[in-house]
């Protein structure tokens, strides 16, 4: 994945953003739209679109695009660099491949030492109760 090759693919859309502000809201186009066209990326390589279409298909459009929005700010520019680092962390928990686990098994040293302790463990409640005679 080629991060600065990605962001230069992005297309941005400034729009309005909703909910009560009063006049600063109504007049000022401060939330982003990022739109990211995972196919006709060249900053991916095939597999990882192909990862990035399994993992993230209920995010996509039918042309394999990926829509993310920030409002969060009352700054256009913010909320745009909030968006791109946004689309950066979804693209790599998407591409993220977790390590296969080697199944194991303990060592006769520490067997040993666990059958040791029950054993002990066992004895001292034994000694506990009351004796039988």
């Amino acid at each position: 994945m080629n991060a600065s090759l990605i962001i230069s693919e992005l297309k941005f859309k400034a729009i309005r953003s909703s909910g009560a502000g009063g006049q600063h809201v109504n007049k000022v186009s401060s939330k982003v739209e990022l739109s990211f066209n995972i196919l006709n990326s060249k900053g991916l390589t095939d597999e990882e679109k192909l990862r990035l279409e399994q993992k993230l298909s209920s995010r996509l459009t039918k042309d394999g695009v990926l829509y993310l929005q920030c409002g969060d700010s009352r700054s256009q520019h913010r909320n745009k660099e909030l968006v791109i680092k946004r689309l950066i962390d979804v693209l790599k928990a998407a591409l993220y491949v977790p390590k296969k686990r080697i199944a194991t098994k303990p060592s006769r040293g520490s067997v040993k030492k666990r059958l040791d302790s029950k054993q002990k463990h066992s004895l001292k409640k034994s000694n506990r109760k009351k004796p039988f005679f």
